[in-house]
């Protein structure tokens, strides 16, 4: 089995064993409104009550798109901006701000926080999860950082993963085609009476991207990772991984980057009808690029939430969190590299701490007002407090009105504070061009919201939102020599975000999506930033996507989706609309086959981010993949 796993392209899955019957129809719109949540206010509640800008994609989405990577599986969302920067590295947002280390955006995987103090972002590349075991990705879009902290300032994904109660059985896997295949094997049992447990391991081979002019481009990636996960009757969840990935080698030899985690929750439903919550995670990532740098990292995560009820209409919800980092990044200094990247002092400790408190108020049985406030320190600015309101009208049983104020940062990160460059020609003293930000503050946002959703009958449901966001002390420089980080940016974004599901019919959904965005970003008075406001992103306008879900029989199933982005301002990238279709055919009860393509339309290739010289492009991409279970 094992050596199964490292075979590339492959085109059959067997399962044996007792595993959970896959239900392979679409959720009916009602059931589309009734999923649990649990992302906005940190507790369970249905996705139509939820006083925020969220979309749910399921695990079923996920299997009818035929994404093989979780960047892909994000472009379900209309939230998000998802664009592919190479083979591996994408860049992803929300409400703008778009860029290859955006920081906005707050990503976990099962309540772990997944991404790099370095840059206080989140390294695509290296986010591994087996999506055949995905329950659902919650994307909101909007603040959150009263419940989850500095970083969630333009929105939160939490990538949330079965129970391993879900997952019983062996599942052996391999899917190929002309620019990706992989491989992977689940294996899933009980532990003793009330607890159950899976296994994993998969392999995903990525082949390098090619620019405009067909020249190939050296970043294909080969990946492996092997996992596990327990869960058991009382509450208590552990589980861990550990990967690692190689790209293709360059001039001084092959980028490396690898990494474990171990989670330990435990939650209890007191007698008082209260709710603990305890979670522990310890996270251990290395990154190492002959070209400029390794970076290591460990970092130790714990926090504790109550939830309790004061009388009928009041539910309050507190807790307290406490993370360490531990750094060590060493710059590789070589004749190829003339602008080397150097971070001082290379060992770096940094540490969060944090309070919150939220309080749900029922002013009658349809408004309901949630009030919150966090209290959270970092090593740079001290104590950052970011504050929020909420309200919810239900105006009906299939009504939700809804609206927010909150503030939220973007605390600083080592690429703030101890970021140097430095121009190294040969036989000359190193100069400075960029020396750090000694005085770099938190970036701040306060963010007003309104929106509206509803369910107007069993076959149409929608999300409409509004925004307007005002943004100061925002990152920018001064021009080298010697140039500092500094924060003299300031602006405004506004914009709507809205999604509909119709269902003409029991076997056939449509799904439609939509933003619009406007930014007035401008340098403040007495900066001298060579780059501007351009530095900070890179935003379509407008962007909308269409799919459809059909199931023909009760054996076949056809998916299509169309998806456009408007063109980006600086550097100027081209707008272009995708076309990606997957056919499912059911076999027999155990056994799947389906054939997926992306980029139907596109035999040459679109680019999605970067200046023309040396961005990728992206073309047609087809992939076969059968799966059998029992």
């Amino acid at each position: 089995m094992a050596a199964l796993l490292f075979v590339a392209p492959a085109s059959m899955v067997w399962a044996t064993g007792t595993t959970t019957t896959v239900n392979l129809s679409s959720l009916s719109i009602e059931e589309l409104s009734t999923i649990k949540i649990t992302s906005v206010s940190r507790r369970t509640e249905r996705l139509s009550d939820a006083a925020a800008s969220i979309y749910v994609i399921t695990g079923e989405d996920i299997r009818r798109s035929g994404a093989m990577t979780l960047p892909e599986a994000l472009r379900l969302a209309p939230n998000l901006e998802v664009a592919r920067v190479g083979t591996g590295p994408y860049a992803i947002s929300a409400r703008g701000f778009n860029n290859g280390i955006g920081n906005k955006l707050l990503v976990l995987m099962d309540g772990r926080t997944v991404y790099t103090p370095l840059f206080s972002t989140v390294n695509w590349d290296s986010q591994f999860v087996l999506l055949e075991d995905v329950a659902r990705i919650e994307v909101i879009s909007g603040p959150g950082a009263t419940l989850w902290g500095a970083n969630a300032v333009n929105g939160v994904i939490n990538v949330i993963t079965r129970s391993a109660r879900d997952t019983k059985g062996t599942l052996v896997g391999a899917s190929g085609g002309n620019r990706e295949s992989a491989a992977y094997a689940r294996h899933g049992g009980t532990l003793g009476e009330d607890g159950s447990y899976r296994v994993y391991a998969q392999r995903l081979n990525q082949a390098g991207s090619q620019l405009s002019n067909g020249k190939a481009v050296a970043d294909g990636w080969q990946s492996g990772q092997l996992g596990f996960r327990a869960d058991w009757g009382g509450g208590v969840t552990l589980q861990g991984d550990t990967y690692r990935a190689q790209a293709e080698p360059g001039p001084l030899g092959a980028p490396l980057l690898s990494g474990s985690n171990l989670l330990l929750r435990w939650t209890r439903q007191l007698a008082d009808g209260s709710n603990v919550e305890l979670q522990t995670y310890y996270d251990q990532t290395e990154r190492d690029d002959p070209l400029t740098y390794r970076d290591q990292a460990a970092t130790f995560d714990i926090q504790v939430q109550h939830g309790l009820r004061l009388g009928t209409a009041q539910r309050l919800l507190w807790g307290a969190g406490y993370r360490v980092a531990q750094g060590n990044t060493q710059t590789h200094f070589n004749s190829l590299n003339f602008l080397p990247q150097v971070f001082m002092p290379a060992d770096r400790r940094l540490q969060w701490g944090s309070l919150f408190v939220q309080d749900e108020i029922a002013i009658s049985p349809a408004v309901s007002v949630t009030l919150g406030i966090k209290a959270e320190s970092n090593v740079y600015t001290g104590v950052e407090y970011l504050p929020s309101a909420r309200f919810a009208w239900k105006l009906a049983d299939n009504q939700l009105l809804w609206g927010a104020l909150s503030r939220a940062v973007r605390a600083p990160a080592r690429l703030d504070r101890d970021y140097y460059v430095y121009l190294a020609l040969p036989g000359r003293p190193l100069m400075p061009v960029i020396s750090g930000g000694p005085d770099f503050q938190s970036e701040t946002a306060n963010v007003a919201e309104l929106g509206y959703r509803a369910q107007p009958s069993d076959t149409l449901s929608y999300s409409v939102t509004g925004f307007y966001s005002d943004y100061d002390k925002l990152r920018s420089g001064q021009p080298p020599p010697g140039a500092l980080v500094q924060n003299m940016m300031e602006g405004s974004t506004h914009g709507v975000e809205a999604w509909a599901n119709y269902q003409p019919t029991r076997d056939w959904r449509l799904s439609l999506g939509a933003t619009a965005l406007r930014q007035n970003l401008r340098i403040k008075p007495g900066s001298r930033d060579p780059t501007g406001p351009s530095a900070l992103g890179n935003d379509p306008d407008h962007t909308w996507q269409l799919r459809s879900s059909w199931s023909i029989t009760s054996r076949h199933q056809l998916d299509l989706a169309v998806r456009h982005v408007a063109a980006l301002p600086s550097p100027v990238v081209p707008a272009y609309t995708a076309v990606d279709g997957r056919f499912n055919w059911r076999l027999s009860r155990d056994v799947d086959v389906a054939l997926s393509a992306q980029n139907i339309f596109d035999a040459g290739g679109h680019a999605e981010f970067g200046a023309a010289a040396s961005r990728s492009v992206f073309k047609r991409n087809i992939a076969f993949t059968a799966t059998w279970r029992m």
